[in-house]
């Protein structure tokens, strides 16, 4: 009787998938990602890349106590670092851990107020996304953890400690390709302790331009897609 030369019906469902599954791998791997670095479409942000802003160049951090308003607390140095969690296929929503956020070099034009003696961000790190489809950037904390905002202020009457905590428990800001930055303006927080010599609330505005991928030799800047 003759040999059957056919193969296992397993051994060609195998094969199919294999012929289908490996352009779809390969284009998925090549698609262009939330986040790329040195353009648009440019190369796509590893998971794990560490990306930092100060804010942009001839600019402040501002803490006012009005929105739109003047008076307040302006930063000349301020710097975040974030890590990225998840870079998937734009269009859609990357992920990453704000594990750091500073200020420095902070003056204060609030009546009573002689000098800023710090401004420290608490209970990091933050959940951040950034939505490629409108450019959104949500900084969030997590259940007893607030994003919060402790400033020692010096006094006429000595050093008070103020203590601010995000409304509803995030900011938002949008990114921009054209400079490379993340602006917040008038993210509202609410003092949280403190006495009367302190506001009653605080409004943060900043623009850190550009964000760079520090993982990455030379730094390039990063773009969302």
């Amino acid at each position: 009787m003759r040999a059957s030369r056919s193969l296992p019906i397993a051994t060609v469902v195998a094969l199919s998938v294999a012929l289908v599954a490996g352009p779809a791998r390969a284009a998925e791997a090549d698609a262009v990602a939330v986040l790329t670095t040195g353009s648009a479409a440019g190369a796509n942000v590893a998971v794990g890349d560490v990306l930092n802003a100060a804010v942009a160049s001839g600019t402040t951090a501002d803490f006012t106590t009005a929105s739109g308003g003047t008076t307040g607390i302006k930063c000349a140095a301020s710097a975040f670092t974030a890590a990225v969690v998840d870079n998937p296929v734009a269009p859609g929503v990357a992920t990453e851990s704000a594990t750091g956020h500073t200020f420095a070099s902070c003056t204060a034009n609030i009546l009573g107020v002689t000098k800023v003696n710090s401004v420290t961000v608490n209970n990091l790190p933050f959940a951040t996304t950034i939505d490629s489809a409108t450019g959104a950037v949500t900084v969030s904390g997590a259940a007893g953890a607030p994003i919060q905002t402790t400033i020692v202020l010096g006094t006429l009457l000595g050093s008070v400690t103020c203590v601010f905590q995000a409304n509803g428990g995030s900011i938002t800001g949008v990114s921009a390709n054209t400079d490379n930055s993340i602006s917040f303006a008038n993210q509202a927080f609410t003092k949280s302790s403190g006495p009367i010599t302190c506001p009653s609330a605080g409004f943060f505005t900043a623009n850190y331009a550009p964000v760079l991928d520090t993982t990455v030799a030379g730094s390039p800047a990063v773009f969302t897609n």
